[in-house]
C-alpha cells in the first residue's frame, strides 16, 4: 500500500470554504453583496490575488457573480433571478400571481413557525427596526412595499435555515414588480397601511414570545388578507382589458 503525501491546504481554498459557510448559514442573502476585496483580504490577512482566486472559485461553483466595478454578490442557490421563467410568466400572466400566493400561504405560514423556535436577538433587533420603518413611512428608509418583502425575509433568516432564506428571497424577487403595482393600486389608503402593520405586528409578536402556532396563524391571517388584495388588482386589470 502507498500513501500519497498530504498537501497543505491552499490559502485560497480555505477562503472559499468560509466564505461558503457564511452564505450557507445565510449571513448573506441572495442579492447582498460580499465585502471588497480589499477589505476581504484584510479581514482574512492574506493577499488580495488569494481572494480574487477565492472569489473565483465561488463564482464557478454558482454561489456568487463578479461584476466589473460592481462588486460581487450572492446568488441564489436556487438559481432563480429576476429574469427567470416565473418572473417572466407573472409579468405575462398576472393571475398566475396568484398561484405564488397560494404557495407562499404554504411556505411563509411554516416559515413563521420555524421562526418562532428559533429566532435569535439579533433576529428580533431586526424585525424591531423593520417594523418601527413602516410605522413612520415618511423617513425616507425604503418604499412600503419593499419594507414589507423586507420583513418576511427577515422571518425566513429568522429560521436559520438556509433553503427557507434562499427561497423566500427568489420568490419575491420574482413577486416584487407585480408587488409593487398591487401597493399603488389596492393600499391607497392610511387605513389599510395601518391594518398591514398591525398584522405584521402581530406575526412578530408571536416570534417574539416563541409561541410557533400563533405566528403561523398571524402568517396566514395576513396572507390571506394579501391575497383577497392581489386578486382584487387582478379582476380589476382584467376588467380594464376586456373595456
Amino acid at each position: 500500500m502507498r500513501f500519497k503525501p498530504i498537501k497543505p491546504k491552499k490559502i485560497s481554498s480555505q477562503i472559499a470554504d468560509q466564505i461558503r459557510a457564511s452564505i450557507l448559514a445565510g449571513d448573506f442573502s441572495p442579492g447582498d453583496k460580499l465585502p471588497p476585496e480589499r477589505e476581504l483580504a484584510e479581514m482574512f490577512g492574506v493577499s488580495r490575488p488569494s481572494v480574487r482566486e477565492a472569489l473565483n472559485m465561488l463564482s464557478a461553483s454558482g454561489m456568487v457573480m463578479s461584476y466589473q466595478g460592481g462588486g460581487t454578490v450572492v446568488l441564489s442557490l436556487l438559481d432563480m433571478d429576476k429574469d427567470n421563467a416565473l418572473s417572466d410568466l407573472i409579468r405575462r400572466q398576472q393571475e398566475r400571481a396568484l398561484d405564488v400566493m397560494e404557495v407562499r400561504k404554504g411556505l411563509e405560514s411554516w416559515t413563521a413557525f420555524y421562526a418562532a423556535q428559533r429566532a435569535d436577538q439579533e433576529d428580533i433587533q431586526r424585525m424591531d427596526e423593520i417594523l418601527a420603518s413602516m410605522q413612520h413611512r415618511d423617513d425616507g428608509v425604503a418604499p412600503p412595499e419593499d419594507l414589507d418583502a423586507n420583513l418576511h425575509i427577515v422571518i425566513a433568516r429568522a429560521t436559520h435555515n438556509v433553503v427557507w432564506l434562499h427561497l423566500m428571497q427568489s420568490i419575491f424577487d420574482a413577486m416584487r414588480e407585480f408587488q409593487r403595482s398591487v401597493w399603488r393600486a389596492v393600499y391607497l389608503t392610511m387605513e389599510d397601511r395601518k391594518l398591514l402593520l398591525e398584522h405584521h405586528q402581530e406575526v412578530v409578536a408571536a416570534i417574539k414570545i416563541a409561541d410557533p402556532e400563533a405566528a403561523r396563524a398571524a402568517m396566514l391571517k395576513h396572507l390571506n388578507f394579501a391575497e383577497r388584495r392581489s386578486m382584487a388588482y387582478v379582476s380589476l386589470n382584467m376588467d380594464q382589458k376586456q373595456h
